[in-house]
């Protein structure tokens, strides 16, 4: 199934390939992997995929576009605001990837830079054109002390280059991928967005994003691409030993909201993986949602877990969500 993108002409399906792990995301992937998941997504009926500059620095870009190349029908989201730039391998950092291509990352969201960045993403694409420009990661929890600044140069100029890309019709559409409901409130306050990729803030445990968020996108026509369905696995695996909350160790209290509702959710019929994707997938604002796994059997479990998955009643998960 596929669901519309405002007045974009797009498309989503409603599961999408997110392709993070691709690109080594706290594991190495070798390319026969990691075509092997695309195709996987691709035979399931996934025609959205979502890459970025930074996903193995410009590893996960290239391995997308040498799939897509010979495809049509799909939806291609990438991301602006991270610059990649050529240093020695003992000068690459770490950010949780595992042998990445040998760049570092700059920060810029200024106009010249947007327009440089999708540039270059063309050019490891491999492809000549994008749907889709995420502003990446325009937040305090990314960008620290220099946010006020970054924010500055994006409404100053770097708006101006993605309304400029849109209105030529080199893209369809442009939006924010972030990880903070401030961050979406900040801009959406200012601008109008066609679309928000949102990780782990709209999910069955954790709904921030629920009260202004989720409303303001609904009332502006934003299509919401939900990211972190499964809050960095725990909605997934449930509350077991080693479960991960948003990016780290999930705490006992967690932990204790998820075995809830898993109890919930096996009470209903259904497992928590199945509720965590179907709740995302039942607001009327969302588009799609993305799986970010480099596993073909990871993907084809998902398909089908949402395929099979009953109708919750999502009141009884509410007293143990996060608000």
């Amino acid at each position: 199934m596929t669901r519309a993108l405002g007045t974009t002409g797009l498309h989503f399906t409603e599961l999408g390939f997110g392709a993070a792990a691709i690109g080594g995301l706290y594991a190495a992937v070798d390319r026969d992997t990691a075509m092997e998941a695309m195709q996987a997504a691709w035979d399931i009926g996934m025609r959205y995929f979502d890459t970025a500059p930074f996903y193995g620095f410009g590893l996960s870009e290239r391995r997308v576009g040498d799939f897509l190349r010979d495809k049509s029908g799909y939806v291609l989201s990438t991301k602006v605001g991270k610059l990649l730039r050529p240093v020695p391998l003992d000068q690459v950092p770490d950010h949780g990837f595992v042998d990445p291509l040998p760049f570092t990352v700059d920060f810029d969201y200024s106009h010249d830079a947007i327009l440089r960045s999708f540039d270059m993403s063309l050019a490891r694409l491999g492809l000549n054109g994008a749907h889709i420009l995420y502003v990446h990661d325009l937040e305090r929890r990314s960008l620290g002390a220099a946010y006020d600044d970054h924010f500055r140069r994006f409404m100053d100029g770097g708006l101006r280059a993605l309304d400029d890309l849109k209105s030529q019709k080199v893209i369809a559409g442009y939006g924010l991928g972030v990880n903070e409901v401030t961050a979406v409130l900040a801009v959406m306050n200012r601008a109008r967005l066609d679309c928000l990729l949102l990780a782990g803030r709209y999910t069955l445990l954790d709904r921030t994003a629920a009260a202004e968020v989720m409303p303001k996108c609904l009332a502006a026509g934003t299509g919401v691409v939900i990211g972190g369905v499964f809050n960095s696995g725990i909605l997934a695996t449930g509350a077991v030993p080693g479960a991960h909350f948003d990016y780290g160790p999930a705490s006992a209290e967690i932990a204790r909201r998820v075995s809830a509702m898993d109890a919930v959710a096996k009470g209903q019929g259904g497992s928590l993986a199945a509720a965590a994707l179907k709740f995302a997938l039942a607001h009327p604002a969302v588009v799609s949602v993305l799986i970010g796994s480099a596993k073909a059997t990871s993907l084809r479990r998902n398909a089908e877990t949402l395929a099979q998955a009953p109708d919750f009643d999502w009141q009884a998960f509410d007293p143990f969500a996060l608000v």
